[in-house]
C-alpha cells in the first residue's frame, strides 16, 4: 500500500507539472488596440487555462474589416504564439466550404438541388433501392439523407491514400442500412459531405482539391488555406495535440484519410477565415470579387430542421453552416472537431459581426466544449448573456475522472490480497454468516463487472474511431476493462474458497 501511495503521488505530481506547463498563456501583438476587445481575451485566456489548451488563434470581423488578430499560447511546443497566417486544421467547418462550391455550381447551371443524387453519380446506391433513388443533393447538404453518424465516423479511421480514395469509401455504401427514412430528420454525417465532393468532381470535371482552390481560395485572397497537409507544413502547420485525461500531448503526423477531405480536413489560418467570413457576411462578396449571390449565401445559411445531439438543441441545420441564436441575436455558426485540433466560426448577420477560433488540442469530448466555448465568444462579441449547459463543467471532470478507475482497481487488488492474508493467518477473524457472501463477494462484483462492460465500447464497429478520438478512453476500457473482467472471476474464486475454509 505504501508503494502504490507513493506512486499515486509521484502521478498526481507529474500531471500537475504537466497541467501547469501548458497553462502558460504566451499572446502575439493584436492588430488592433480596441479595450472593447478586451473582455473576449480574458475569457479566452480563462477557458484556455480551465480546457488546457496549448495555442489558439483569433479572428474578430466587423462589416467588410478584419478588426482583431490575435495568437494565444503556443503553436508548437517550445514555440511562439500563433499567428494570423498560421495554418490549423479546420474539421467540420470545411463542410461550410463544400456546401458553398456545390451552390456555385448551381448557380453556373451545372447542379439541380433536388436532382437525385444517381443524376450525378449513377452507381450510386444504399442497401434501400427506393432510398437510392430518392436521395437528392438538398438531403446531403441539410443531413436529412438518412446517413447514420455512425458511417460517417468509421470512414475517419481509414487511411487510404488513393486518389478515387473518397469514391471507393462511396461505392462501398451500397450495403449501408439508414437509420432513418429520406428526409424523415437532421442526423449529421461525414458521408453526406464525402459525397457533394464527389458531385463537386462529377459536375465540374475538377478534382474536389483543384475546385475550391480556384473558386473559393484565390478569388478570396485565402494564400494560407490548403487541401494538402505536405503543403500546410512549408508553411507553419500548427502541431496538433491529443488529450489524455483533459491534459494535451503533441500529436505529430496524425494519419489522415484523405478520402475525407470534402467533409472534414481543410486546413486554413485565422486570417484567412476572417476573409471567407466577410464574402458571407456581406452577400458573397469580398471586395469587387463575388463567389456567391445574396440569394445563395440565404439559402446556404437558412435552417432547415431542428438537430439534437444528447437531446439538446444545437439549432437548425442549413448548408454547412447551424442557425440558431443566442439571447435575441441571430447566430450562424459551425465547428470543426479533429483528433489534435478545434475550430469554430460564428456570423452574427444582424450586426455584421464575425469570429473565427482555432485550437491545436482536442478530444471527442471537447466537441461540446469548443462549441460551448465559441458561444461565449460570439455572446460578448453581440453583447449578449450565454448562459452554458452543464456540460461545460462535467466533461472536464469526467476526462480527469477516469483515472480513479485504476486507482479503484489496485487499492481493490491491494486491499483483497491483504484480507486473504490475514485470513490466512488468523483463522479467527474469518467472517461466516451469510451476510458476509453479500459483502465480500456480491457487492464488489457490481463495480468491477460494470467496469468490465465498457470494454464491449470499443470492440465494435466504432473501435478504431474511438482509439484515434478518445485515445484515454480507448485503453481504459481497453486494459482496466479486461482487468476487471478477469479480476472479477478471480476474486470470487479466492473468496469463496476462503470462505468455505475452515
Amino acid at each position: 500500500m505504501k508503494r502504490f501511495l507513493l506512486g499515486s503521488a509521484i502521478i498526481g505530481a507529474g500531471l500537475v507539472l504537466t497541467r501547469w506547463l501548458f497553462a502558460t498563456t504566451r499572446a502575439v501583438k493584436p492588430t488592433s488596440k480596441n479595450a472593447s476587445y478586451d473582455p473576449i481575451e480574458a475569457y479566452l485566456k480563462q477557458q484556455m487555462r480551465r480546457l488546457k489548451i496549448p495555442g489558439l488563434a483569433l479572428a474578430i470581423v466587423e462589416g467588410d474589416q478584419i478588426v482583431h488578430l490575435r495568437g494565444f499560447g503556443r503553436a508548437r511546443p517550445g514555440g511562439e504564439a500563433p499567428t494570423p497566417q498560421t495554418p490549423f486544421f479546420i474539421g467540420s467547418i470545411t463542410k461550410s466550404f463544400t456546401a458553398l462550391a456545390v451552390m456555385q455550381l448551381v448557380e453556373d447551371g451545372k447542379v439541380e438541388l433536388d436532382a437525385p443524387i444517381q443524376r450525378y453519380l449513377p452507381w450510386f446506391r444504399v442497401a434501400d433501392p427506393e432510398a437510392s433513388a430518392q436521395m437528392t443533393i438538398r438531403h446531403l447538404l441539410n443531413q436529412t439523407s438518412g446517413f447514420p453518424e455512425s458511417s460517417g465516423e468509421v470512414t475517419r479511421t481509414e487511411v487510404d491514400d488513393r486518389p478515387d480514395a473518397t469514391e471507393q469509401r462511396a461505392r462501398a455504401l451500397a450495403s449501408l442500412e439508414l437509420s432513418h427514412p429520406v428526409g424523415a430528420a437532421v442526423e449529421y454525417s461525414n458521408t453526406n459531405y464525402d459525397l457533394l465532393g464527389l458531385i463537386i468532381e462529377a459536375a465540374s470535371g475538377r478534382p474536389y482539391a483543384d475546385f475550391v482552390q480556384e473558386h473559393i481560395f484565390s478569388p478570396l485572397k485565402m494564400t494560407h488555406t490548403f487541401t494538402s497537409r505536405v503543403e500546410a507544413k512549408k508553411n507553419g502547420l500548427a502541431m496538433g495535440h491529443r488529450c489524455w485525461f483533459g491534459i494535451p500531448f503533441p500529436a505529430p503526423d496524425l494519419p489522415i484519410p484523405h478520402g475525407s477531405l470534402p467533409s472534414g480536413l481543410l486546413i486554413s489560418s485565422a486570417e484567412d477565415l476572417a476573409r471567407y467570413m466577410i464574402a458571407h457576411l456581406k452577400g458573397g462578396c469580398f471586395g469587387d470579387v463575388r463567389v456567391l449571390s445574396s440569394s445563395g449565401i440565404e439559402e446556404l445559411h437558412r435552417g432547415v430542421a431542428d438537430y439534437r445531439r444528447m437531446g439538446i438543441s444545437a439549432g437548425w441545420y442549413a448548408m454547412g453552416w447551424f442557425d440558431g441564436e443566442i439571447g435575441q441575436t441571430r447566430i450562424v455558426w459551425h465547428g470543426g472537431t479533429m483528433p489534435d485540433f478545434g475550430a469554430y466560426m460564428a456570423l452574427l448577420p444582424q450586426q455584421e459581426k464575425a469570429v473565427v477560433l482555432l485550437v491545436n488540442a482536442c478530444h471527442w469530448w471537447f466537441n461540446p466544449l469548443l462549441s460551448e466555448f465559441g458561444m461565449g465568444v460570439a455572446a460578448l462579441l453581440a453583447g449578449e448573456q450565454y448562459k452554458p449547459t452543464p456540460f461545460s463543467t462535467i466533461i472536464p471532470l469526467v476526462l480527469y475522472g477516469q483515472l480513479i478507475i485504476p486507482a479503484f482497481q489496485i487499492f481493490d487488488f491491494a486491499a483483497t490480497l491483504q484480507r486473504l492474508r490475514r485470513w490466512r493467518l488468523d483463522p479467527e477473524c474469518r467472517p461466516s454468516s451469510g451476510r458476509t457472501w453479500q459483502k465480500y463477494l456480491l457487492l464488489p462484483l457490481v463495480p468491477n463487472l460494470g467496469i468490465a462492460l465498457t470494454l464491449k465500447s470499443v470492440l465494435g464497429k466504432r473501435r478504431n474511431y474511438l482509439k484515434l478520438f478518445m485515445p484515454d478512453y480507448f485503453w481504459m476500457a481497453m486494459i482496466c476493462g479486461s482487468f476487471a473482467g478477469l479480476w472479477a472471476f478471480l476474486r470470487t474464486v479466492l473468496i469463496t474458497k476462503a470462505l468455505k475454509e475452515r
